[in-house]
């Protein structure tokens, strides 16, 4: 069955055509944007790693990688990212960039197991960004400050899109609302995670959801995260009010990572600690990669919700259930 949400006399702003144009405009203006403020330079990232180095994205746990043999290399196998999270902070260490400074890629990416509907997609494209810290960093506060440069671009984002095209008008708050995990659980504690962030982000607009990953009191985590890149205490999601879709959208998930001693507990507490003697861990253990902060901001959920779309597969191309594809046209809703 589709998992399709059509929003009430549905009608795209702007045509297909028009669409292509403004979504180059969104990229190339954005990315530009988030390179000044957050000081990042563009680097390439692979499409596919060796499973074996610990660099692959493990998400919740439980989705399954897409992985495939090379004839050459005498079919060693190699893996589809799901992210760039771990890969980043390994590039840094390898480019020796200093405190201050980071980089930022295009990252491509298949996740096989996603369940398709207005905003997932089997093809993942975001910015993944990863920046160098200092010890003294690895706090809330500094957290906070990158988040509330990152929403600074999107304000800014809104007025280019709103001054090109003025039929579209984006409308977003002036301010992005902080809000603890717990705190969410405790204002709504027979709600689910996911009703919890659309109750808050109807009421502010904008939110950071922090603290994924770690249980809450009800002994639930708010949100699944992979215990080896972010630390659980110092990390969240950025979401925002869609009005066309009436939900909570997150555009971005980021956060300072770990440092030996925080992964090393997470590691305990998610029953991983098989993966400490990969290379990429014992990079972290060791303390021979740096100490990072990093996130992605999806590419398409971002033109997705500045050009006001009912569907992500208005603003890029992917595979669709048929039953989707066919609700879609009979709703307006052109899929690329």
């Amino acid at each position: 069955m589709s998992k399709l949400f059509v929003p009430k006399d549905y009608k795209p702003i702007l045509d297909p055509t028009e669409t292509q144009r403004a979504i180059v405009r969104i990229k190339t203006h954005f990315q530009r944007e988030l390179a000044y403020s957050l000081n990042l330079g563009r680097v390439s990232a692979p499409l596919f790693v060796f499973p074996e180095t610990g660099l692959n994205d493990n998400l919740n746990g439980v989705e399954r990688r897409v992985d495939f043999t090379i004839k050459d290399l005498d079919e060693r196998h190699v893996e589809v990212v799901q992210s760039l999270a771990k890969w980043k902070r390994n590039a840094l260490g390898k480019y020796g960039v200093q405190p201050g400074r980071g980089i930022y890629t295009d990252m491509n990416a298949i996740r096989r197991d996603e369940e398709l509907d207005n905003i997932h997609s089997i093809y993942v494209d975001q910015w993944d960004w990863e920046k160098v810290i200092t010890a003294d960093q690895r706090n809330n506060e500094y957290l906070e400050q990158q988040v509330r440069i990152i929403y600074r671009c999107l304000l800014e984002l809104a007025g280019y899109i709103n001054d090109q095209y003025p039929e579209v008008r984006v409308e977003l708050p002036e301010r992005i609302k902080f809000i603890d995990s717990q705190d969410l659980e405790n204002w709504y504690p027979d709600s689910t995670s996911k009703e919890r962030e659309r109750f808050a982000a109807e009421e502010f607009g904008a939110i950071f959801v922090k603290r994924i990953g770690g249980a809450l009191l009800s002994g639930k985590p708010h949100d699944g995260r992979s215990p080896d890149y972010d630390d659980w205490e110092l990390n969240g999601d950025i979401i925002l009010w869609n009005p066309v879709l009436e939900d909570a959208f997150e555009i971005s998930s980021m956060g300072i990572r770990v440092n030996s001693e925080s992964m090393l507990r997470q590691l305990e507490i998610d029953g991983k600690m098989d993966r400490k003697d990969m290379p990429y861990h014992q990079g972290v253990i060791n303390g021979t990669l740096p100490l990072t902060i990093g996130g992605g901001i999806g590419q398409s959920r971002l033109c997705m919700f500045f050009l006001r779309k009912a569907h992500i597969g208005e603003v890029q191309v992917s595979v669709w259930p048929e039953d989707m594809v066919e609700e879609c046209a009979e709703n307006n809703i052109f899929l690329l």
